[in-house]
């Protein structure tokens, strides 16, 4: 047994060591291997090719038909794009074995409009988008290429393919869409950018809401009592920034935007924020998002009474993200799997803490998931000098690979790690 360094440890068992040994002994997988390694330039290309196609979160469909039309090229079937966008397709297995689920997400973060054309400079190349997630998308037809390359036939079945609304407002709706419509899903995969040695397998939470003060407004001198709806924001988010939340598990709030009023001499109508409650604790989350919203509702009452003014301040509370956290083990056979892979490439694997990603979903379902890196170097994700440097990129996808071929089982050789859920 083998133990891996991290924020937690995994030990790797001797049942999945072997199993990982005996697929890299395989011509095929060798093969399919190689093939990765001398796709790394074509791979890069085609993530180019994608990064250039604007997809704002809720304005995915373009990218994603050019997405499902590569998918169709490289022999998925059943290949559809469901009500909210998301684009999937079937690597049919034997039949003997665990449905799994690689994907990468479609959206980013930048406003239809922004320049998305890329530019190299040296190794890197500068495009918004090119790491987060064009890396992912890219690294999920690499590895269909290579499956097909290889002629590589798993036990278990593989959907291919990728969501929608992984960013931001987005909330995870894509992932979301998937896991209500589907019951047959025993494990999930999800690429971002990322070097082949780092992990995430827990699910960071977030509750997120914009908070709306309304109030009767008026003249600043020839109005003064009339309850403001500033003054009562300021109120909440006074007694917000004072709230005790625990270190471990790790809990977070903020105040990301604040809006209100029209000038210095008028008491506003209205007043707004925006705010983030996290945590690794789905208990925990809920917990400050109760005491959160009683906050700022008292806080409504209180300018009211300043002014002995019933009801002139009114508060509306309106949930805009909603992302569930949750915890798995980190010596389940999905981490197993993604650490044993990467030790057989002489990667010493790292559990990350918990982040907010698609895996966010199937963790908090109770439903093995990680999210792995699509390798190569990155830099400035979410900023217009996002960047990616493809040197030795096929590391990312290779360790990938063998993680799958390893939870799917490999036909005639190696049987499934993933358990059939029920």
């Amino acid at each position: 047994m083998t133990e891996t360094a991290g924020i937690h440890k995994v030990t790797v068992s001797e049942a999945v060591t072997r199993v990982i040994d005996t697929l890299t002994q395989q011509d095929a997988v060798r093969q399919a291997l190689d093939f990765l390694e001398a796709d790394n330039d074509s791979t890069t290309e085609e993530q180019i090719e994608l990064t250039e196609i604007e997809a704002p979160t809720f304005e995915e469909a373009e990218k994603g038909r050019v997405f499902a039309r590569k998918l169709a090229d490289l022999g998925v079937t059943d290949i559809s794009v469901d009500e909210v966008g998301n684009v999937f397709g079937i690597r049919r297995g034997t039949g003997n074995g665990p449905t799994l689920v690689v994907c990468a997400h479609l959206d980013t973060v930048f406003p239809r409009g922004t320049h998305v054309k890329a530019r190299r400079e040296g190794s890197r190349i500068y495009a918004p988008g090119i790491s987060d997630d064009g890396r992912g998308l890219a690294s999920v037809l690499t590895i269909a290429r290579a499956l097909k390359e290889a002629n590589l036939q798993t036990e278990g079945d593989l959907m291919i393919g990728a969501t929608v609304g992984e960013e931001g407002l987005g909330d995870l709706r894509g992932v979301k869409s998937l896991f209500a419509r589907r019951s047959d899903i025993d494990g999930f995969i999800s690429i971002e950018p990322g070097t082949p040695d780092r992990i995430t397998y827990l699910a960071a939470g977030s509750k997120r809401y914009k908070v709306t003060f309304k109030g009767p407004g008026g003249h600043s001198f020839g109005s003064f009592g009339t309850p403001s709806p500033i003054h009562a924001l300021g109120r909440a988010i006074a007694r917000f920034a004072d709230i005790q939340v625990p270190h471990d598990p790790k809990t977070t709030f903020n105040v990301g935007l604040i809006s209100g009023g029209t000038s210095v001499n008028t008491i506003a109508e209205t007043a707004e924020a925006v705010i983030d409650m996290r945590s690794t604790s789905q208990a925990e989350l809920e917990k400050l998002e109760t005491q959160a919203l009683r906050l700022f509702r008292q806080a409504a009452e209180e300018e009211n009474k300043r002014w002995r003014r019933a009801d002139a301040i009114t508060v509306q509370l309106e949930r805009v993200g909603d992302r569930p956290a949750g915890s798995q083990e980190p010596n389940s056979l999905i981490v197993q799997a993604a650490a044993g892979a990467g030790m057989a490439m002489n990667f010493r694997p790292i559990l990350e803490g918990a982040s907010s990603t698609d895996s966010n979903i199937p963790i908090h379902l109770g439903i093995p998931a990680v999210t792995l890196g699509g390798g190569g170097d990155f830099g400035g994700a979410h900023t217009l000098n996002e960047y990616y440097d493809p040197t030795d990129a096929h590391l990312g996808v290779q360790k990938i690979l063998l993680t799958i071929l390893a939870l799917t089982g490999l036909a005639g050789v190696t049987a499934p790690l993933l358990s059939k859920r029920g």
